[in-house]
């Protein structure tokens, strides 16, 4: 690790975007510190911090491989640890109530618990020389020079009654979630506040995690995956995980949301279109109590979009953008931001501008894919240019070709778990392939149908 950029560099927040900027921030600062509130050391449960921790979380392939990359023999270790593994496409997927036909893609799919992928992050991050984790600590606020062009640091206040200490940096990374302050923080500073673009989609998830008396009851399979959409509105992710253990997440979009009490919790299981879950479940041994976790809205903050932020200071993850959980992108764009993140530490202590400009590019396909997913609800507003139509169209042909065709649900999947891009689902052969076997399918008996356009939903690494 070459330490030429600066002599300290903080990151806010220690969730994964956090750990991962400091795991890039090691090969080029002499020292780093990780700020968090939460305890850290050795914690494998749901942290008051991630408040989502407790719910089914996916690291899609993308972001499998970049953790491989910065953290050598990763996927080993966890899988040492007891986490179980399998193949993006050969887990259970259902599209509008219908199966997709299994595909090996050679895609590796970890199915960890958010708290334990997490744990496994930070243990790495936490080994390296020059990284120090600053737990049990409130962020107050930033230091900056008198005519605040410049941040130099930040405020903080140990828990433990000791009074409020300033760390000074080089460079400060706010890493701290979709609850940032960094808005407030540079309209306080006279910057003026970074434009939002929202989309409410009003999801709710509700959790449960259970052990089976008989696991041939999944039939080898690691998850089982009814995704919901305009035509079939309630969803879930069923996985098995770590310790013999296995977690249901359900959900319901634009307000709907399974209940907590035990009949409610199963009797929301046996209304998905398909029954596959239910019949896992129903008599199913549950360990925990059922929680309940609520989204209202993907948030994208422009900062690439200001004509003027202080130096000395970049933001990453979901303080930058928050997707619907649904897609299962926020670890992975957290990842390929770190990578962003360690390009411009190539070339010194990165300009705001440069950075957040880039890794706007980072987000866009991202976020262009799970908000024209989101208009496919006819409840959600915003605009329905001709892109997002004409994109709704084709993925409607997607997935009823996935029905039929393992190699368009491998090409999917390579594409949903953004390792290659979309457009090579218009490859001449692929898109054959998809228009000769796009027609619609059959609907169950059961499926309301939809009068709107088929949405893109990405299907979430269990």
């Amino acid at each position: 690790m070459g330490h030429d950029v600066g002599r300290r560099a903080i990151v806010l927040g220690g969730s994964m975007a956090g750990l991962l900027a400091a795991r890039v921030l090691a090969e080029s600062f002499a020292e780093v510190l990780v700020v968090d509130r939460d305890e850290l050391t050795d914690v494998t449960t749901a942290r008051r911090g991630v408040p989502q921790g407790r719910h089914v979380h996916g690291l899609l392939a993308r972001g499998q491989q970049i953790l491989e990359e910065l953290f050598p023999s990763f996927t080993a270790g966890v899988m040492a640890a007891g986490v179980p593994t399998g193949d993006l496409g050969e887990l259970r997927w259902f599209f509008n109530g219908l199966p997709l036909k299994p595909s090996t893609t050679g895609l590796v799919c970890l199915s960890a618990t958010r708290p334990v992928l997490e744990s496994h992050v930070r243990a790495r991050v936490a080994a390296l020389p020059n990284v120090t984790l600053v737990e049990k600590t409130d962020i107050v606020g930033l230091t900056t020079t008198t005519d605040n062009a410049r941040v130099t640091g930040a405020r903080v206040q140990p828990h433990d009654g000791g009074p409020e200490e300033v760390l000074e940096a080089d460079l400060v990374v706010d890493a701290t979630g979709r609850g940032s302050r960094t808005p407030a923080w540079l309209e306080e500073l006279g910057y003026g506040r970074p434009d939002e673009d929202r989309v409410k989609v009003n999801i709710c998830y509700t959790t449960r995690t259970y052990r089976l008396s008989d696991e041939s009851v999944l039939r080898g399979d690691l998850s089982i995956n009814p995704v919901a959409s305009p035509a079939t509105r309630r969803g879930g992710f069923f996985s098995r995980i770590e310790d013999g253990k296995c977690v249901l997440s359900l959900y319901g979009v634009l307000g709907d949301s399974a209940p907590t009490d035990n009949e409610g919790f199963v009797e929301f299981a046996r209304s998905l279109p398909v029954p596959d879950i239910y019949d896992v479940i129903k008599d199913a041994e549950p360990l925990t109590d059922a929680v309940i976790h609520r989204y209202p809205a993907s948030v994208r903050r422009r900062y690439e979009r200001m004509t003027r932020f202080p130096d000395g200071m970049i933001v990453i993850g979901d303080a930058a953008c928050s997707f619907n959980p649904v897609y299962g992108q926020g670890m992975t764009i957290a990842a390929l931001e770190a990578l962003t993140l360690r390009d411009h530490l190539r070339r010194g202590v990165p300009s705001a501008a440069g950075f957040h400009r880039d890794i706007a590019k980072v987000i866009d396909g991202a976020w262009d894919m799970s908000v024209s997913g989101d208009l496919g609800y006819p409840e959600v507003e915003g605009e329905r240019t001709l892109k997002v139509r004409m994109g709704n169209a084709f993925m409607a042909k997607v997935q009823a070709a996935m029905t039929r065709d393992s190699a368009v649900t491998g090409a999917f999947m390579r594409v949903a778990g953004m390792v290659e891009s979309p457009a090579s689902l218009m490859r001449p052969g692929m898109l054959l392939r998809i228009l000769r076997n796009g027609k619609p399918a059959a609907a169950p008996a059961d499926q309301r149908p939809t009068d709107g356009p088929g949405d893109v939903q990405l299907p979430r690494a269990a």
